[in-house]
């Protein structure tokens, strides 16, 4: 790599007649400004982070490429309809369910009705919470070229809790605490009977 020497002055004043003489192919764009032997200077500042304190939470950043929200996410969005302390009780496992039904090897069209007469049942009954088991479903051979949700009966609940005829008696679902089942199980938190 050769090193650019100084120009001299028969050199320096031969470079401003042909720049004086020179017409510009934009005449629009406006002049750098800068001299033969100068670097430009740069046209914006570098990127510099935004300002921030400590403490400050950290901004929102895009979701993702997930189109659905998981199960958890989607429940923890839903307003609190129950006493706050209650529903922290119940969230860490330390409410006893009154009564459980465990969904597991049923087909959508076995559990459903089951779910439907057990929740009746148990609110005709005076139950307050109950748990609803449905498991976290197989890892299967996907096939196709559309892929399947795992768990299908955990995926479906919290719809069919929210049509009729259980959505008048349903306040409040949750993901169950680990002891009683954590990701494959729900509490299910009943109005009053009248």
């Amino acid at each position: 790599m050769s090193r650019r020497r100084k120009l001299t002055p028969e050199e320096a004043e031969l470079w401003q007649r042909v720049a004086a003489s020179a017409r510009p192919m934009l005449p629009n764009r406006p002049a750098t400004g800068a001299a033969p032997g100068e670097k430009p200077k740069p046209k914006t500042a570098p990127w510099s982070p935004p300002p921030f304190a400590l403490g400050e939470r950290a901004r929102q950043t895009n979701p993702g490429h997930d189109l659905l929200p998981s199960i958890a996410d989607q429940l923890a969005s839903q307003p609190l309809r129950i006493d706050k302390r209650m529903h922290q009780q119940m969230t860490r496992g330390k409410l006893v369910p009154e009564s459980r039904i465990d969904l597991h090897g049923m087909t959508l069209g076995e559990a459903h009705p089951e779910l439907v007469r057990f929740v009746l049942s148990a609110h005709g009954a005076g139950k307050r919470l109950v748990l609803v088991i449905t498991g976290k479903g197989k890892e299967r051979d996907d096939e196709g070229p559309i892929p399947r949700r795992v768990g299908v009966l955990r995926h479906q609940l919290p719809h069919w809790l929210s049509q009729a005829p259980l959505r008048g008696i349903v306040l409040q679902v949750t993901p169950a605490h680990y002891r009683h089942g954590g990701g494959g199980a729900f509490y299910v938190y009943l109005r009053r009977p009248r």
